[in-house]
């Protein structure tokens, strides 16, 4: 039998390695109204400037699209920082953009704007249970409240807001509600209103920030085809690891 040569050999890897990079470089894109919810593992701070610097965080709950795509939770989300320090006056700014969300082998871009951001604090008081006997009852009793105001009553497996939309939990963390508009607090309807979304910990009208001090988000879900996320403050911003994010998917065109 004749032995193959090394040139036989590279023929049939090259275009192994070109479906590879094909592959690799032709990441799919979310639709545009798929909320995301991340725990962000990045501390960020205005003062040490850092533009470029990566970001990193974790889906926290599993995302079904009307598609079949699936992303997993605790995938990992990315980003990087596009400028960071002093604003106009004394307002300190921080713009950052999330890029991408590696899924089981996939990877997705993305393009985001911010609903709802939360501190560290806030997220772990949306884990602890409100009713009297919680400490008494395994967690799939537990009632809990949602950055917002919701109440997910895990005993029934269900989560309820103030305007009376009406959610489900599904398992740990996880809550399937609608969003619900906040054009007062300038989060008005838009693509992803009309079908269930993964909130994780963040109530179905949340909308602004919670528990970070004089922190602005100054384009407050604007869909700007960059994805670009902008937090101004009179002070400047240091913002914990641990930190919660609701975010939605805008379109790039």
């Amino acid at each position: 039998m004749k032995n193959p040569s090394s040139r036989d050999t590279i023929v049939w890897i090259v275009p192994v390695i070109v479906l590879l990079i094909v592959t690799m470089t032709h990441a799919q894109q979310l639709p545009p109204g798929t909320v995301i919810p991340v725990m962000l593992d990045t501390s960020l701070n205005a003062s040490k400037g850092g533009s470029d610097k990566k970001i990193t965080g974790r889906v926290m709950q599993k995302i079904s699209l009307p598609s079949g795509i699936v992303i997993r939770e605790r995938s990992q989300i990315t980003g990087h920082i596009v400028s960071a320090g002093d604003a106009e006056g004394s307002e300190s700014r921080i713009i950052l953009k999330f890029d991408a969300i590696e899924s089981a082998g996939q990877r997705f871009r993305v393009a985001t704007a911010l609903i709802a951001l939360a501190s560290m604090m806030r997220v772990s008081e949306a884990q602890t249970p409100i009713n009297s006997t919680s400490n008494m009852d395994p967690m799939s009793q537990w009632t809990t409240r949602q950055i917002g105001g919701d109440i997910v009553y895990r005993g029934r497996g269900t989560a309820g807001s103030a305007t009376g939309e009406v959610g489900r939990w599904v398992g740990g963390t996880s809550v399937l509600i609608k969003l619900t508009p906040n054009p007062e607090a300038g989060c008005p309807t838009g693509a992803g209103y009309d079908r269930e979304q993964a909130v994780w910990v963040f109530s179905s009208g949340a909308c602004g920030t919670y528990g970070i001090t004089n922190v602005k988000i100054t384009n407050l879900g604007v869909p700007s085809s960059l994805g670009e996320i902008s937090l101004t403050s009179q002070r400047n911003i240091a913002i914990r690891g641990g930190s919660g994010w609701l975010l939605i998917t805008v379109d790039r065109s």
